[in-house]
This record gives structure tokens, sequence and C-alpha cells, in this order.
């Protein structure tokens, strides 16, 4: 009797402590356009039917990126990535790029600001950074 009251017990509180122990980290969503100047959204992007693009002139407006699952659109290369690693509020990314002149695999170090901003850093030069803003998916 004492042992099936220690397995019952012991039942009820592993079942009560699921509730209180904290769920998966939710991966920071990268999806979304991203520009360098927040004012300039609708300089840099226009919306083509459902596809965002990048405007005629958007590298004159600080220029920016657009990511789409494993897929960077840059002005000038697209990439894939290939890797995609999180450390605390630092995401790494490797990805395979590719312009008109060349393909070359590319590492991405990006730092969580807020929902929808992001800091690009340049490992190895110091005090290099990027702040990124998605811009509204309207």
């Amino acid at each position: 009797m004492k042992s099936t009251y220690k397995n019952s017990a012991l039942s009820a509180l592993l079942a009560g402590a699921c509730f209180f122990m904290p769920g998966p980290a939710i991966a920071f969503d990268l999806n979304g356009a991203w520009v360098s100047d927040a004012e300039n959204c609708a300089k840099v992007f226009v919306r083509k039917g459902t596809q965002v693009t990048f405007t005629d002139m958007s590298d004159v407006y600080g220029g920016g990126f657009i990511i789409e699952g494993d897929q960077i659109t840059g002005k000038y290369a697209r990439c894939r990535i290939k890797a995609k690693t999180n450390e605390g509020s630092n995401i790494n990314l490797l990805a395979a790029c590719a312009s008109d002149i060349m393909l070359q695999n590319v590492q991405f170090s990006l730092r969580e600001g807020d929902a929808n901003t992001v800091i690009r850093m340049f490992p190895g030069i110091s005090g290099m950074e990027i702040k990124y803003a998605r811009c509204p998916a309207s």
C-alpha cells in the first residue's frame, strides 16, 4: 500500500511539474524585408503582386535584404541558408550566395534587437555593426 501511494504521489508531482517547466524557446523570425533605415522602406522595397522586390534605386537609400524561409535576397545576390545556429540573442547563418560574377559561402552574424530589429555584426572588425529594421508587410 505504501509503495502504491509513493508511485501515485511521484506521478502527480511529475505531472504537475510539467505545467511549470518553461516551454521550448521560440526562434527569432527572420522572414521579411529588412532595411537599414526604417523610414526608407517604401524607397527600398516595392510590392509586385504577392512578391516584395527592390526598387530601381534601392541602394541609394541604404539597401536591405529579404528573407523568405531559407532564401536571402539582396539587390545583386541570392543566398540559400545552409546552416543556422542560435546562441542566446545571437544568430549565426552560413549561406551559399550567388551573384552575376561569383559563388561563395558567406557567414552572417546577427544579434536580435526587438521583434522587428536585428544588428549585423562583423566578426574581426571591432565596433562594426549595421542595424536593420523589418518593414511592415503591407
